[in-house]
């Protein structure tokens, strides 16, 4: 899952891209309104972390230039404004939830699990395909009960595929979800990770769909 961090402040900025990068996200990260009204506008993030506060050009007309365009990634803001009238603001420009300053980085995390499970159709923190379970509250991943270690691009594939389950995905956007802005892509690599990913596995559950992609789930009937 691809991830934008939209905050001025720099300490905070890397404090938020160390913390989401450690719980298994790829995150790209802007430092004022324009840099990240562009990447929200030309990347398909899976959510966006926005503050309000920002230099060259508001948080509110970010997002509300995002939803004029008709990007509807979940976008959780970040306000040091305490009054309801600017929450409301913020909710009438189009956010999906919103974390006041100063706030705890669990709170935030714990925030962000759930606008991506809501918008892939979850209702729980822990994914179930078959024997497969990945927690997305812990990052554990297990088959049958036993638990499997996974590499950091490994989960990363595994949570998308599993978030986007009985969807075909393509290595194009397996590529664009995956990888940060500064990482080297290749699609073929996708190819080795979902190899060893079943190897690891050990259960059919990540079906090969010949010229669209990977489904996580029984494999589709091509007419």
């Amino acid at each position: 899952m691809r991830l934008l961090v939209v905050e001025d402040d720099p300490d905070l900025n890397r404090q938020l891209a160390a913390a989401l990068g450690d719980a298994g996200y790829a995150v790209d990260r802007a430092f004022d309104g324009e840099e990240g009204h562009f990447l929200g506008n030309t990347v398909p993030y899976d959510a966006v972390v926005l503050d309000i506060g920002l230099p060259r050009m508001d948080g509110l007309c970010v997002l509300e230039n995002w939803r004029r365009a008709g990007r509807t990634m979940p976008v959780l803001i970040l306000t040091a404004r305490d009054r309801w009238s600017d929450k409301v603001q913020g909710f009438d420009a189009g956010a999906d939830d919103y974390v006041a300053k100063p706030f705890h980085m669990e709170e935030v995390l714990a925030r962000l699990r759930a606008l991506l499970r809501r918008a892939a159709g979850h209702a729980s923190s822990e994914l179930v395909c078959g024997p497969v379970r990945l927690d997305t509250r812990t990052g554990r991943v297990s088959v049958d009960g036993a638990p499997v270690k996974l590499t950091s691009h490994e989960y990363r594939l595994l949570a998308y595929l599993m978030h986007h389950a009985g969807r075909v995905v393509s290595r194009a956007e397996l590529v664009e979800h995956l990888y940060d802005q500064d990482s080297d892509r290749d699609s073929n690599t996708i190819e080795v990770f979902v190899v060893r990913l079943r190897r690891k596995l050990d259960c059919n559950v990540i079906q090969t769909v010949r010229g669209l992609g990977y489904l996580l789930g029984p494999a589709p009937e091509i007419l």
